[in-house]
């Protein structure tokens, strides 16, 4: 490993221990990830467990908590910690926008989230975090895991000189590119996102610069020539999952919420287990925009 690279990697691995009063956090691997234990999600959460739990939410970037027993009105009131709700639905009537089902079996043919990405780019707020909650996994445990990835660290792990380049870089992200790529055009209700966001921003509650481009939304980089876009860009995308030190992996379990920051890391949702049943449903978080 590089020089600079090493450094970047012990200084996010020697953080002082952190103090929980009201829950237990486990880290999944030094650098991203931890479960949670010691909740009832069901139940509102005192002003000091919201306190811990954004805490380590800040510090983990991916929460996992097991055994949770929720109705839809709890998964919402549990996000609503985090934030004010994001659609993300198109509206129908009868249906909350807020809920999407998350749903595969032997009848599917794709999946959402088969691959490496950040949920809803395009738009000029992407949404803050995402939170899956899942009721029926692969049975036997047969596959269905999540991949994330740190995008603090992905940026951290380029040269110095990588860095200097991205940071004059903006990239423009298409909502409409992941209806395109599977030979579809989107709903005529649906209004298209289109923004152009830098390539390095700044985290908006930490401050902390991270990579922000992903293959299902990034359409170019705005200052560069499409062949020289295309190479930057798939550099940056095989950084990101070719890199396992900047990954952790959550294994489901029947009734497990799992919460992850939109800006500061990518997923990878695993369909690996056709033609077995996976099942849930999701609610996200509204964000802000975002800035170098």
């Amino acid at each position: 490993m590089e020089q600079y690279a090493l450094q970047a990697v012990e200084r996010l691995t020697t953080r002082p221990a952190e103090p929980y009063e009201t829950l237990s956090v486990s880290p999944l691997t030094p650098l991203l990830g931890a479960e949670v234990s010691g909740l009832d999600l069901s139940q509102e959460l005192t002003p000091q467990q919201e306190k811990e739990v954004k805490h380590a939410f800040q510090s983990h970037h991916v929460l996992v908590f097991r055994d949770q027993d929720l109705t839809p009105e709890q998964h919402k009131r549990f996000a609503g910690v985090f934030g004010e709700l994001h659609p993300v639905t198109l509206p129908v009537e009868g249906s909350d926008p807020y809920i999407l089902e998350i749903s595969a079996d032997k009848d599917s043919r794709a999946v959402a989230g088969n691959g490496w990405h950040s949920d809803g780019t395009a738009d000029p707020a992407p949404s803050l975090g995402s939170l899956l909650y899942l009721t029926t996994v692969p049975e036997g445990g047969s596959g269905g895991d999540t991949l994330f990835a740190n995008m603090h660290l992905a940026y951290e792990l380029l040269s110095p000189a990588m860095k200097e380049f991205l940071g004059g870089l903006t990239a423009l992200h298409d909502g409409a590119l992941p209806w395109t790529a599977a030979g579809q055009t989107p709903p005529a209700e649906y209004d298209v996102p289109r923004t152009e966001h830098p390539v390095v921003v700044r985290h908006p509650e930490t401050g902390r610069e991270l990579l922000f481009v992903n293959a299902p939304y990034t359409s170019h980089i705005t200052q560069l020539s499409r062949t020289e876009s295309d190479t930057l860009l798939g550099m940056l995308y095989a950084h990101v999952a070719r890199t396992p030190l900047l990954q952790c992996r959550v294994r489901w379990q029947p009734r497990t919420l799992v919460v992850w920051d939109n800006r500061s890391v990518q997923h990878h949702a695993v369909w690996d287990y056709f033609p077995l049943t996976r099942l849930g449903c999701r609610v996200a978080v509204e964000g802000t925009p975002l800035h170098r």
